[in-house]
C-alpha cells in the first residue's frame, strides 16, 4: 500500500529537481552570453579600430547623442576631432581601454547614410519596434485592433515593419498621399486653422482693457489691442488632432472647442505617458512581456483603459468608412471622398486579395497617421512659431508676403487675360478672416486658395528652414542583420593614425567601405545632418530662411526632400511629407496676419527628446510639453 503511494509523495521532489535543472540551464546560458558579449565579441568588432570619444569605466555617450540640449555641440566637436565617421560608447565601457562591448557607429558621410537607410540588411532594432508596437497597440489585446497612440516618424504601421510586409503596406498607403489627395484635404486645414484663430481671438478679447472696449477709435489708432501668453504647443496639438480626425477618418473630435471629448482625452493620456521616455520598467517589459499582465503599473492600467475607449470608437469608424466605400463604389461617386481611411479601404479592395491589409493592419496605419499627421506636425508647427517669435524681422517679412496675396475662391477661376495668369486689381478684397487687405493696389493672382499659399516663396523657405533647424525626430537607429559593408565617400583615419586596415577597411580601391558585424548599431543623426556645416555652410547653426532662396550649397548626394533628413530617406522615408508641408503652411498663412508673436518674459524654452523633440519650460520638465508665447492681436 505504502509502495503504491510513493510516486505520489516523491512527485514534489521530482518537480523541484526539474525546476533546479531548468534554473541552472538558464544561468549557464546567461553566463555564456555574458562572457561572449564582454570578452569575445569585442575582440572581433571592426568598430573598435575606428576613432571616437574615449570614456571611463561604465561611461556611456548615449545622453550626449540623444539629449538635444547637448547633442548639437557634441556633433560639432566630434566631427572636428574624428571626421565624418566614428564610433562611440553605447551602454558603457566594462573592459580595458580601447575595448568595450557596445560600440555604436555614427556617420555623417552621405554615401554611408544613403546605404544604411536603403539597404534591407539594416533594420530598426527589435527593441525599438517592440516599444513602438506597444504604443500602437499591436500585441496589446485590449487595443482598438490597434488604433492606439503612435508617434513620428518611426513607429508601427509601415514604419516599424520590415521586409515584404513593409513593402506591401507602403504600396497601399502611398495611394492616400498623392498630390491630388493632399490638395483635396486642404479645405479642412483652412477650416481648423480659422477655428483656432477664432479661439485665440476670443482669448485675447478677454484681455482687452475696458477703455479700449468702449473706444473703438482708440482701438484703431493703437493697432494691436490685446496681448496675453498662450501655450501655443497645447492649442496647435488640439487643432492638428482635429485635422487628422477629419482627414484620416472623416471624424471631427472638436478638440479645439472641447478637449474633454473621450477619444481625444484617451489619446492625450497615452501621449503623455509616452513623453516620459523609456524607463527601467519599460525596458524590463520589452524583455519580459508577461510583466505587463501579471504586474501592471499605473501607466499600463491607464493605457489599457484608454485603449478600451479608443477600441469602441475605432470599430465604429472602420465600419462606417467600409460602408461608405461600398456605397460610393456602387454609385460611382467615390471621387467625392478624400479621407485617408476611405482611400486606404478603396485601394485595399482593388489590391490582390492575397496581399490585402487586414482590419487590424488598416487601423495600424491610422495609428501612424495620428502620430505622423498629428503630434509630429504639431511639434514642427510649434517650433516654427517659437522661431518666428525670436526673429521679429523674419516674422514681419513673412507677414508682409502673406498679406500681399488675395484669396479669391476655393474653385478654379480664370483671370481676365487668356494667357498671363494675372489681372490688374485695385479693389480685390480678401475673404476674411483669411488675409488682411493691403493698403496699396497690386496685381493679384486668380488662384484657388491653397495654390495661392503654396506659391509663397518666403513662406516655403521659413517652413523648410524650421524643419531643418528643429526636426521633430532627433535621430534614428539601424542594426545590421548580417555582416555588412558600408560604402564611404571618403577615407577614415583609424585611431592608430592609419587609413588602411587589412580585412576591416579597404581604401585601396576608389569604392572604399567600412565593415560592420551582425548586431552592430548604426546611429543616423537627423538633427546632426540638418545642422552640419559640411552640408549647410558656416551659418548652419543660424536660423536663416534666406538660404532657401538661393543656392548656398550644391551637395553631391541628395538625402531626402531638399536635402533634409527630417522626413527620413530610402524605403522607410515619410510618405506624408507633402501633407505635413501643406498643413504647416496653411496654419501660418491663416494665423500670422492676425497675430504677432513674441517670447514670453521670463519663460526660457528648452528641448527634450522622447519619441519627438518637444518644447518645455526650462526647469519644468515634469509639467510636460509647453510653449508659452506672448500673442498680440493685429487689427
Amino acid at each position: 500500500m505504502f509502495q503504491s503511494l510513493l510516486p505520489f509523495y516523491s512527485f514534489p521532489v521530482f518537480f523541484a529537481k526539474i525546476c533546479l535543472v531548468a534554473v541552472l540551464l538558464v544561468c549557464i546560458r546567461g553566463a555564456l552570453w555574458f562572457i561572449n558579449m564582454l570578452l569575445l565579441q569585442p575582440f572581433f568588432d571592426p568598430l573598435r579600430h575606428l576613432p571616437g570619444p574615449d570614456g571611463a569605466l561604465l561611461q556611456s555617450h548615449l545622453q550626449q547623442v540623444m539629449d538635444p540640449v547637448l547633442s548639437t555641440n557634441t556633433y560639432v566637436e566630434w566631427r572636428k576631432r574624428f571626421g565624418r565617421t566614428f564610433r562611440f560608447n553605447g551602454f558603457g565601457k566594462l573592459l580595458m581601454k580601447d575595448l568595450q562591448h557596445d560600440y555604436r557607429l555614427m556617420t555623417f558621410d552621405p554615401r554611408a547614410i544613403q546605404h544604411v537607410l536603403s539597404d534591407t540588411a539594416f533594420e530598426k532594432p527589435w527593441q525599438t519596434r517592440s516599444f513602438m508596437s506597444r504604443l500602437i497597440g499591436r500585441g496589446v489585446r485590449s487595443a482598438l485592433w490597434n488604433i492606439s497612440y503612435s508617434l513620428n516618424i518611426y513607429f508601427l504601421g509601415i514604419f516599424s515593419m520590415e521586409g515584404k510586409e513593409h513593402d506591401m503596406q507602403r504600396k497601399i498607403v502611398h495611394s492616400a498621399f498623392t498630390p491630388r489627395s493632399v490638395k483635396n484635404m486642404t479645405p479642412l486645414f483652412f477650416q481648423k486653422a480659422e477655428e483656432l484663430q477664432e479661439c485665440w481671438k476670443n482669448i485675447l478679447d478677454e484681455h482687452i482693457s475696458p477703455q479700449t472696449k468702449t473706444s473703438p477709435s482708440a482701438s484703431m489708432l493703437a493697432g494691436p489691442v490685446a496681448e496675453t501668453v498662450i501655450d501655443v504647443a497645447h492649442w496647435i496639438s488640439r487643432a492638428s488632432f482635429d485635422i487628422i480626425g477629419l482627414t484620416g477618418f472623416n471624424y471631427d473630435f472638436h478638440s479645439i472647442r472641447d478637449e474633454s471629448e473621450p477619444v481625444y482625452t484617451a489619446y492625450r493620456r497615452m501621449f503623455n505617458i509616452a513623453d516620459k521616455g523609456l524607463n527601467l520598467r519599460q525596458i524590463l517589459d520589452l524583455y519580459f512581456p508577461i510583466l505587463r499582465t501579471i504586474w501592471p503599473n499605473d501607466d499600463i492600467r491607464e493605457t489599457n483603459e484608454s485603449l478600451r475607449v479608443i477600441k469602441k470608437a475605432g470599430e465604429q469608424i472602420l465600419a462606417e468608412r467600409k460602408t461608405a466605400v461600398q456605397v460610393a463604389v456602387a454609385n460611382g461617386d467615390e471621387g467625392n471622398e478624400s479621407d485617408l481611411l476611405f482611400l486606404l479601404i478603396k485601394s485595399n479592395m482593388s489590391n490582390d486579395p492575397s496581399a490585402r491589409l487586414t482590419d487590424q493592419e488598416l487601423l495600424d496605419q491610422c495609428s501612424t497617421f495620428f502620430m505622423a499627421g498629428s503630434d509630429s506636425v504639431a511639434v514642427a508647427l510649434s517650433w516654427c512659431f517659437h522661431l518666428l517669435s525670436l526673429n521679429p524681422d523674419i516674422q514681419t517679412r513673412l507677414r508682409d508676403e502673406i498679406n500681399g496675396i488675395s484669396h479669391i475662391s476655393d474653385g478654379d477661376i480664370s483671370d481676365s487675360s487668356t494667357d498671363s495668369g494675372f489681372h490688374d486689381c485695385d479693389i480685390c478684397r480678401p475673404e476674411p478672416p483669411f488675409l488682411a487687405k493691403p493698403a496699396y493696389p497690386r496685381r493679384c493672382r486668380h488662384l484657388p486658395r491653397w495654390e495661392a499659399v503654396e506659391n509663397l516663396q518666403y513662406l516655403d523657405a521659413v517652413v523648410r528652414e524650421t524643419l531643418r533647424f528643429c526636426p521633430p525626430v532627433h535621430g534614428t537607429i539601424r542594426v545590421a542583420t548580417e555582416n555588412a559593408k558600408i560604402p564611404l565617400s571618403r577615407p577614415v583615419t583609424l585611431f592608430d593614425g592609419s587609413t588602411i586596415a587589412s580585412g576591416r577597411i579597404n581604401f585601396a580601391r576608389k569604392d572604399c567601405h567600412l565593415t560592420v558585424r551582425k548586431g552592430s548599431y548604426v546611429h543616423i543623426p537627423i538633427e546632426g545632418w540638418n545642422l552640419s556645416e559640411d552640408v549647410w555652410g558656416r551659418d548652419a547653426l543660424v536660423f536663416n530662411p534666406g538660404r532657401w532662396l538661393k543656392s548656398y550649397y550644391e551637395p553631391s548626394y541628395k538625402l531626402g526632400p531638399s536635402n533634409l533628413m527630417t522626413f527620413g530617406y530610402g524605403h522607410q522615408s515619410c510618405l506624408g511629407y507633402k501633407f505635413t508641408l501643406a498643413e504647416i503652411k496653411i496654419f501660418i498663412a491663416t494665423l500670422l496676419p492676425h497675430f504677432e508673436f513674441k517670447p514670453a518674459d521670463g519663460v526660457p524654452i528648452s528641448k527634450f527628446n522622447t519619441i519627438l523633440t518637444r518644447p518645455f519650460v526650462s526647469g519644468k520638465w515634469s509639467a510636460g510639453t509647453q510653449l508659452p508665447i506672448m500673442v498680440r492681436e493685429i487689427k
